[in-house]
């Protein structure tokens, strides 16, 4: 039982987290299309490649690997969607599972 809450626990909060750099992408392309007074968004695939573009590659060879259609009809079409909507998406699956369900005291046994 302790287990299991601590199990939750880590979702929730690595959720919480993921999610906050989700609105902090989002921030840092609001205030570059203010700047640019122009729509502005940064793809996953390019903060990644400025991140480590090492590691994109490494994992775009270990994919293709595994399964080669993996990479062109899953992983890429991901990887194109704008940094926010990844991270934000990301971070609201895991504060879902870690998500306690309560039962309705209204609920018939």
């Amino acid at each position: 039982m302790a287990r299991e809450k601590m199990i939750r626990f880590l979702f929730r909060f690595l959720g919480f987290w993921i999610l906050a750099g989700g609105f902090i992408a989002l921030v840092v392309d609001g205030t570059r299309s203010i700047a640019a007074s122009e729509l502005v968004v940064t793809p996953a695939r390019t903060a990644w490649t400025s991140l480590s573009p090492s590691s994109l590659e490494a994992t775009r060879a270990a994919i293709s690997n595994m399964a080669p259609w993996a990479w062109a009809d899953l992983v890429g079409p991901l990887l194109d969607l704008p940094l926010f909507v990844l991270l934000a998406a990301l971070g609201l699956v895991l504060m879902a599972i870690g998500n306690v369900r309560r039962r309705s005291r209204y609920q018939v046994s």
